[in-house]
């Protein structure tokens, strides 16, 4: 890709020099999205030439080409992906400012949203909103829990105000504030019944002989385990159905002899004993530690910075008990 390298650096206001409009930015994702001019415009509503010229005068006051032409549509080059990401990113702020500006309209005390690993979710996260109710009973809390590969871009484009994850690696660590809260002690679970129930200590070799539900390849628990069969020699089971979902997963095995891996926190919520099993195990199995994330340059709301100084209360409460 071949630009005028050698043209002046963009000025700091240079978003206000190309009189840089929301338009542009909807444009940016509708052609990210349709890969084509006259669907990306047909989505904003507007006439494709409108399109055309909106972009095209752009690039023009640019001096960059921000979308590949040709014969079967668009395609955004570096400089586009590097605006798409930012519109998205603004456009997301938007979004958020306006739940935040009805929330207080209506008398509410405002809106948080909040990325979550799963552990945290059933533990210190919910003993926070419960908490912070009680100050705030109008603060509107949105809770996703996912893995943090999937958290942390999501973080980053403005989705969340803040994260329980972890940073992984390839992700820039210095736009990240990371407060760590603690390790999170795996466990295998079966059914109550399963075969393997009634012994001692089974072996990883008999654990591996049955089929497993497991998070998808590339999450941080599957990694794990995966590395435990590798330094054990033991090779990994013959049958392995991929779910981020735990409730999926412990649905597999209440009904079957698959076994399935999760935290120490959420087997002691889901697994009753009448319907599950942790299987015992040679030796203690974690993963790194997770933490608080936020932006580094991002300034948290009244209703999440609230959350945020409850969930830090809550970990220093922890700590001191153990």
């Amino acid at each position: 890709m071949r630009e005028q390298h050698s043209r002046a650096a963009l000025a700091p206001d240079w978003f206000l020099r190309v009189r840089l409009k929301l338009r542009h930015l909807q444009l940016f994702l509708a052609l990210e999205e349709h890969r084509n001019l006259h669907r990306a415009a047909a989505s904003l509503a507007i006439s494709q030439p409108a399109a055309s010229k909106l972009l095209g005068d752009l690039e023009s006051q640019l001096g960059v080409t921000l979308f590949e032409r040709h014969s079967r549509g668009v395609t955004p080059n570096w400089y586009g992906e590097i605006v798409i990401r930012h519109a998205r990113s603004i456009l997301s702020e938007l979004h958020h400012a306006g739940k935040e500006l009805n929330a207080l309209r209506a008398g509410n005390a405002g809106v948080v949203s909040v990325g979550t690993v799963m552990a945290p979710a059933v533990t210190i996260l919910a003993s926070a909103i419960q908490r912070v109710h009680r100050e705030l009973p109008g603060l509107k809390v949105s809770v996703d829990v996912d893995v943090s590969k999937s958290l942390i871009p999501r973080l980053m484009e403005g989705e969340f105000d803040f994260a329980i994850t972890r940073i992984p690696e390839g992700f820039p660590a210095e736009q990240f504030v990371f407060e760590e809260i603690g390790e999170e002690e795996i466990c295998f679970v079966c059914r109550a019944g399963h075969p393997l129930a009634g012994l001692a200590i089974p072996d990883l070799a008999d654990i591996a002989a049955y089929s497993w539900s497991l998070q998808p390849s590339g999450a941080l628990m599957r990694q794990r385990v995966d590395h435990l069969l590798l330094q054990h020699g033991v090779l990994p089971p013959g049958q392995i159905i991929d779910t981020p979902d735990i409730l999926v997963s412990l649905a597999l095995v209440a009904k079957s002899d698959t076994l399935t891996v999760t935290s120490r926190q959420v087997a002691d919520l889901l697994c009753a004993p009448q319907h599950f099993r942790l299987l015992p195990f040679s030796e203690s199995l974690s993963v790194q530690p997770y933490g608080l994330v936020s932006l580094r340059k991002q300034r948290l709301s009244p209703g999440a910075g609230a959350l945020m100084s409850t969930l830090r209360e809550l970990i220093a409460h922890q700590r001191r008990m153990t």
